[in-house]
């Protein structure tokens, strides 16, 4: 058995409890003996004793003494069996990988991580198709909105967690997000900077939660309000009906590109949590005559993301292609994605 390890909670892992994150990193080990090692003090976050029902930040570290055996041997690193569809499907959304980081093109309608009845039918639950000869599953470093696609980094180590964590912390990461949303956004380029707040009460598996929008000036007031701030250039338009916006969160809150553009009158197209009844498309109004698929799926995209490699210190920058209801929505609209600078917010790109 190994020694005791020290695990770093990434941005992926939010605001979780201690036992779910330890079961998604050991997926071997039982409810008894977390609950065990945290009675007995050998389970500590950031040194303190605690509970297995805790809720660890991103950030905190987590003591973990060498684990019990399970029956039969050894815990295994390995995932359990991917039905072998799964795993084409997600061997096929990688974009780029190394020995260090994979990045993959998520699919929209794959989960990142797992929630009650999904099964392990999400990302981090089909890892380990994506060992590539490794004796570690590769774990995830942040994550995307189920129905949100595109580019998705997993690191092959702890080490590597750890530093592109670190990354995320200190914002030295930059990533862009392609999305159609209503209407046309005036001025044509700015900074989102409302505040965000979980709304009451969770849907299954949490993903029913819902954030409500705060002025600047009451974030303070508010309780649980968190400080939120995105920046949005549009690329094109189809007159003042829909635009073709680039998205960059400077912070990484639930929801966030969402629950903003919806705030600021402009909704991302397909967004039936934060859309509202301009999603069915009836009468004059932004949505008219958009309608059909355009309005059924999310459209976000989470174009390219740039980083300093942990092990290089190069400057990697990777580009996602849209996925297919994307795609037949730029054509049908005549939009094309070579058009679009690789960074809209670059003056010296333009």
């Amino acid at each position: 058995m190994s020694g005791v390890r020290i695990l770093t909670v990434g941005e992926a892992e939010g605001e979780s409890r201690l036992d779910r994150f330890l079961k998604k990193r050991f997926p071997e080990i039982t409810q008894g003996a977390i609950e065990k090692l945290c009675r007995t003090g050998q389970i500590r976050v950031d040194g303190g004793r605690v509970k297995a029902s805790t809720h660890v930040l991103p950030g905190a570290e987590v003591r973990v003494p060498p684990l019990p055996k399970t029956e039969g041997g050894a815990p295994k690193r390995g995932a359990a069996a991917v039905p072998e569809s799964d795993a084409e499907m997600i061997r096929a959304a990688v974009l780029w990988k190394d020995e260090h980081i994979i990045a993959l093109n998520k699919p929209p309608g794959l989960p990142s991580q797992g929630g009650s009845g999904q099964g392990n039918r999400h990302v981090d639950g089909l890892t380990g198709a994506l060992m590539f000869g490794f004796k570690d599953r590769p774990k995830l470093v942040h994550r995307l909105d189920k129905d949100t696609s595109g580019v998705l980094l997993l690191a092959r180590t702890d080490r590597i967690a750890r530093a592109l964590s670190e990354a995320f912390r200190a914002r030295t990461t930059r990533k862009i997000y392609w999305a159609a949303v209503a209407g046309m956004p005036n001025p044509k380029m700015g900074t989102i900077r409302f505040g965000l707040v979980k709304a009451p009460g969770h849907g299954r598996g949490g993903e029913g939660e819902k954030m409500i929008a705060v002025h600047p000036a009451k974030i303070g007031e508010t309780e649980g309000a968190k400080r939120a701030t995105t920046d949005y250039a549009v690329i094109d338009g189809l007159g003042t009906r829909a635009a073709w916006v680039a998205l960059v969160p400077v912070t990484g809150r639930t929801h966030q590109l969402r629950a903003h553009m919806a705030e600021i009158g402009h909704p991302i197209a397909g967004d039936g949590k934060y859309g509202g009844s301009g999603q069915e498309n009836l009468g004059d109004g932004w949505g008219a005559q958009l309608g059909g698929e355009i309005s059924r799926k999310l459209h976000l995209h989470a174009r390219s993301i740039s980083f300093d490699h942990p092990i290089t210190g190069k400057r990697i920058t990777l580009t996602a292609p849209l996925p297919d209801h994307m795609k037949r929505t730029w054509a049908t609209v005549g939009w094309t994605e070579g058009d679009a600078p690789a960074d809209p917010f670059d003056e010296t790109d333009a």
